[in-house]
């Protein structure tokens, strides 16, 4: 870890310089962003090719194929919203831009890349195995648990990363919801019931944004914390192995509930904050 911050700062000093050398013009913002875009665009093509290479030899060519257009589609989506979005690339708190998408913002489409794999199989019709979402959505997990404290750390906090952070959960979920009930683990009205977590921060949004010209800020309640962590817990006991049956039998039903209790307090205690 510590090996990857210092390859990245020395990485900012080099685009720093080549800044200053421009005298910090426009021109010179857009390419030094287009780098920073670049590189993490090398990570996540690489990494693409290697699943692909997995698949082919775990699943065959013709599953490959079959996965290939949906997969690259989501693939290439996913970085031109990062594209997209590079101007947000600024600190939560300053409002300045940040000198390179950061190692936790990579994290965090790493995490994109995992719900592009997943949601890519969907679309081409191919059915994930439990075990194949368990460990795609553990992988999942783990970057959401890293790229905050990473973000802290570095002092690297963006509007970027934050808007990542959520579309990129709500891409995960949405593929392991479908996928759930699929395998006949999870009823449709709930898996619908799961996702409004998401949806309705983000119809709330629009309709500030359209109907009243208005930005509506969100922010992180003790609430909406419990009520992600319970619904993580949750899929991870839909997921769980057969062998680990004797174990989240027992505590399915009342993660339930209180997966359900906080999904309704949380957005009540949103509009409160408010």
């Amino acid at each position: 870890m510590k090996q990857v911050i210092n390859d990245e700062s020395q990485f900012v000093v080099e685009l720093l310089t080549m800044l200053r050398r421009e005298r910090f013009s426009p021109v010179a913002w857009a390419r030094f962003l287009k780098r920073s875009w670049a590189r993490i665009t090398t990570l996540v093509s690489v990494l693409a090719l290697a699943i692909l290479m997995i698949c082919f030899m775990l699943e065959g060519p013709g599953s490959t194929l079959r996965l290939l257009p949906g997969f690259l589609f989501c693939v290439a989506w996913q970085q031109g919203d990062l594209f997209w979005h590079l101007g947000l690339n600024r600190h939560a708190k300053t409002g300045a831009l940040l000198p390179a998408v950061g190692l936790a913002t990579t994290c965090t489409w790493l995490r994109a890349l995992a719900a592009s794999f997943l949601l890519g199989r969907l679309l081409a019709g191919i059915g994930t195995p439990g075990w194949l979402a368990l460990s795609v959505f553990l992988a999942g997990v783990a970057t959401d648990i890293i790229d905050g404290p990473i973000a802290r750390h570095t002092d690297t906090q963006s509007k970027l990363g934050q808007i990542g952070d959520g579309e990129t959960d709500f891409c995960l979920y949405l593929a392991i919801s479908i996928i759930l009930i699929q395998n006949g683990a999870l009823p449709v009205w709930l898996g619908l019931l799961m996702l409004l977590r998401f949806c309705v921060p983000l119809l709330a949004a629009l309709a500030s944004y359209f109907l009243f010209a208005h930005p509506l800020r969100f922010g992180s309640t003790v609430w909406g914390k419990c009520a992600g962590l319970a619904q993580c817990l949750y899929f991870l006991v839909l997921l769980a192995p057969l062998q680990f049956a004797f174990i989240v039998q027992p505590v399915q039903f009342p993660l339930l509930l209180v997966t359900l209790f906080l999904l309704i307090a949380a957005p009540v205690a949103q509009a409160r904050a408010l």
